[in-house]
């Protein structure tokens, strides 16, 4: 297993499988008859993924304009508001076009949701999802993304974009930090002050990619 910034990684799905994935999801995207699109890429996770899917796009004939758009649950802290609200929005007039919007995880779909609602509302004829992962059981409201890389079980992920604390957003796969004997030992027995500083720790790698106010502006890879 790889190591990285001294911690070993367990990879998910390697460069040349989500490589080898992004081909098939253009495909997909372009049999699915999307007119006049406009690709939009949920910053910041998406950033990676989004760029090679573009490409892929490119690749079966597609010639999609392309915005960014950033979303945030948190007004300050660490918890979720469970409100999402836009922090950077796109330029292009959406009324009457199709509309694919990029991410890296579905999840809760609350960030999602938000998205597609805005931009049916501003007159989309079309809105699309694409996303890199998805975690079944998670969602905390019906939501469906229709073009899908991977499903994945309730792991904390990083790489190819995701990050933690800003770190390994540039591996080229999709990864799982594993956890050390020393760093579970270190963790303390039940009840101790150690246990509860790393139920803490672990309670805030809840927070979302997106707009996180944490200590040392921690950012973990969990959607709001």
């Amino acid at each position: 297993m790889p190591k990285v910034r001294g911690r070993t990684l367990r990879v998910l799905f390697d460069a040349e499988t989500i490589a080898a994935r992004n081909k098939e999801l253009a495909k997909e995207i372009a049999a699915a008859g999307y007119r006049d699109l406009l690709v939009v890429s949920i910053l910041k996770g998406s950033f990676v993924f989004a760029a090679d899917l573009i490409r892929a796009l490119h690749d079966v004939g597609l010639a999609p304009e392309v915005e960014f758009i950033s979303l945030s649950s948190y007004n300050s802290g660490t918890v979720s508001s469970g409100k999402v609200r836009l922090t950077r929005d796109v330029d292009n007039d959406v009324s009457g076009r199709d509309v694919l919007l990029i991410d890296d995880i579905l999840e809760s779909g609350r960030t999602l949701a938000f998205a597609k609602k805005l931009m049916l509302k501003r007159g989309a004829r079309r809105v699309g999802i694409a996303v890199l992962l998805e975690k079944p059981g998670k969602l905390a409201q019906p939501f469906k993304a229709e073009h899908v890389g991977f499903i994945v079980p309730d792991l904390f992920v990083v790489g190819y974009g995701m990050d933690v604390a800003h770190a390994f957003r540039e591996l080229p796969f999709v990864a799982v930090v594993e956890e050390t004997p020393a760093r579970k030992a270190r963790a303390g027995a039940p009840g101790s002050r150690a246990q509860a500083r790393a139920t803490r720790w672990l309670r805030d790698a809840g927070v979302s990619r997106r707009g996180s106010r944490g200590r040392a502006g921690y950012r973990s890879r969990r959607e709001p």
